[in-house]
């Protein structure tokens, strides 16, 4: 049901709003703005049967590049919701896209899994 899954996506985006991820700001000149995805997953129990929709918001960082979006990475893992030291700007997620300031974009305070930064920040 498609009720569920936006249930799942606006989870997400209140559970980046709890721990103060990101912030919409007018677009900047001249930075690079990392597109994000939606990645959907069903948690089931034994018998198949699906409990819970999840939802995960993940930046496209593959698009990022060594020197002008960050400076280099180190460990294999993420560490999520870590402090960023670089400015890092990632558009607004698809069907989220706010209606008053639809050209803003998200710089962003944490990280998000998929980003160069994530398994340092």
């Amino acid at each position: 049901r498609d009720a569920d899954w936006v249930s799942a996506m606006q989870e997400e985006l209140d559970h980046f709003a709890r721990l103060k991820v990101w912030r919409l700001v007018p677009r900047p000149e001249g930075k690079s703005v990392i597109k994000t995805k939606w990645i959907f997953k069903n948690k089931k129990v034994e018998s198949s049967l699906v409990i819970r929709n999840k939802a995960r918001l993940v930046a496209l960082g593959y698009s990022q590049q060594e020197g002008i979006d960050y400076d280099e990475t180190f460990a294999p893992t993420a560490f999520l919701n870590g402090i960023l030291k670089e400015e890092v700007y990632v558009g607004q997620p698809l069907g989220f896209v706010s209606k008053k300031y639809p050209d803003h974009v998200y710089a962003l305070d944490k990280a998000l899994y998929g980003l160069k930064q994530a398994p340092r920040a």
